[in-house]
């Protein structure tokens, strides 16, 4: 299992102290914080590695707040490390572990309050007990894990937002993308993956890109089904944007679309172990056994299959239960319902709650095309020819990238099946998978 990053905010090399004699940092943070984030299960990212000349430069900043959690010593009173961990508490809830030299440092008022850990030094500058400190460290990561809040604008400012929510399809429209390069991509999807791939050449190394461009890219690769390339591009990211929800999801959805089942069902209960059950992450594991079962149905193995159709259809239903705002998992989850053998009764209970949701989201304005194609799917599910009509116009409009339309045939074609096999007419419904273009 992939552990959590872990940031460590701390000076580096030997540096003096104001009563006097100096502090070892590399050896406090060799013997002391190192051991005790390994202790609480995380990797140490070291916040020094990432200075250039004294600068704190973007990458930099990128990690500092992507990182799950983080350590910060605060001896010295080092003006980076003060700065980094003000860029911490604005982003991060409960997250960052604090540390100072007892008697070297006289904490400012305001940090003071946050329940800084101190700790003793001997005389050469070193931790007088490493392996007591490194216990605490890997205690209070483990609180941070709970959920305890630190940070004072996440308890002064009720409803602060939490950056790990974005999702996909608005994640480029959330952050600031370097004009030049969004504009090139945004060609590049038009013309084809090889033009994406020489964009990915020009920006090489990555590691010196904004998270934002990075996260284009791979969005790009996705628009054009180059989903191998999507897994490429993740394998050459910083560790801490490889390990977050976004990139983390987009890696189990091209795994899944590359055949690589297994790898993709790891990578998203492994998410979902760590962070939670959530609409788009239960949608795209939904998807993995969804694909599992239309496997194990054509190769004829009929109980494997059911199965896999009543896991997929608990993990969609998972998903939607846990945000009723977010259609996705939820026609997702109607629509098994609809192919199982008897059909599953629950799915007359839940779809007019699917429908309620993506009426409300279409009208607060700038539907997409998933939105368009959850109504195409609902008035199918319902038998109104009318209402599918109108949403496969609006659908069709509203077609972004090709592999969206290819999804909702896909379903189109699989009501259809299920419904023949009752020996109800599906001739409309096929007439509606052929405009999709399949």
């Amino acid at each position: 299992m992939m552990r959590p990053l872990c940031f460590v905010l701390m000076p580096f090399g030997r540096k003096p102290m104001p009563g006097g004699g100096t502090v070892d940092f590399d050896a406090i943070y060799r013997d002391m914080i190192a051991p005790g984030i390994a202790q609480a299960g995380m990797e140490p990212v070291r916040a020094d590695g990432e200075l250039t000349g004294g600068i704190i430069h973007k990458p930099m900043f990128e990690r500092l707040i992507l990182c799950e959690y983080a350590v910060a010593d605060l001896t010295t009173a080092n003006a980076n490390v003060f700065y980094e961990l003000g860029v911490r508490h604005a982003v991060r809830p409960g997250s960052t572990v604090l540390l100072f030299a007892e008697g070297e440092t006289r904490l400012p008022f305001d940090v003071a309050m946050l329940r800084a850990y101190p700790y003793a030094l001997t005389g050469g500058g070193i931790a007088a007990a490493p392996e007591t400190v490194a216990a605490e460290i890997a205690k209070r990561l483990e609180h941070a894990r709970n959920g305890e809040i630190d940070s004072p604008i996440y308890q002064l400012v009720e409803g602060f937002p939490d950056i790990q929510r974005l999702k996909t399809d608005v994640f480029r429209d959330r952050v600031e993308l370097a004009r030049s390069t969004a504009e090139r991509l945004a060609q590049a999807r038009g013309a084809g993956v090889e033009a994406v791939r020489a964009i990915e050449e020009d920006l090489a190394p990555l590691a010196d890109r904004e998270a934002s461009v990075v996260i284009d890219l791979l969005l790009s690769y996705r628009a054009v089904k180059a989903e191998g390339d999507m897994i490429r591009l993740v394998s050459k990211m910083t560790p801490a944007l490889a390990q977050t929800v976004l990139v983390r999801e987009q890696l189990g959805f091209a795994l899944n679309r590359e055949g690589r089942r297994a790898e993709a069902e790891r990578v998203l209960t492994e998410l979902i172990a760590q962070r939670g059950p959530s609409s788009e992450t239960n949608g795209l594991l939904g998807r993995v056994y969804k694909d599992q079962w239309e496997a194990a149905r054509t190769a004829g193995e009929t109980f494997r299959a059911r199965g896999l159709l009543d896991k997929a259809i608990a993990t969609y239903l998972r998903g939607f239960e846990t945000d009723w705002r977010d259609a996705y998992p939820g026609i997702n989850a109607v629509t098994l319902m609809e192919l199982r053998d008897p059909p599953d009764p629950r799915r007359t209970a839940i779809l007019p709650v699917v429908r309620y949701a993506v009426e409300r989201r279409i009208a607060r304005g700038e539907p997409d095309y998933w939105d368009h194609a959850t109504r195409l799917e609902l008035a199918v599910l319902a038998d109104d020819e009318a209402g599918a009509a109108e949403a496969l116009g609006a659908a069709l409009a509203a077609t972004r990238e090709v592999w969206e339309r290819e999804t909702t045939a896909r379903n189109l074609r699989l009501i259809g099946e299920a419904r023949a096999r009752r020996g109800a007419a599906t001739v409309w419904v096929e007439e509606l998978e052929q405009a999709l273009g399949h």
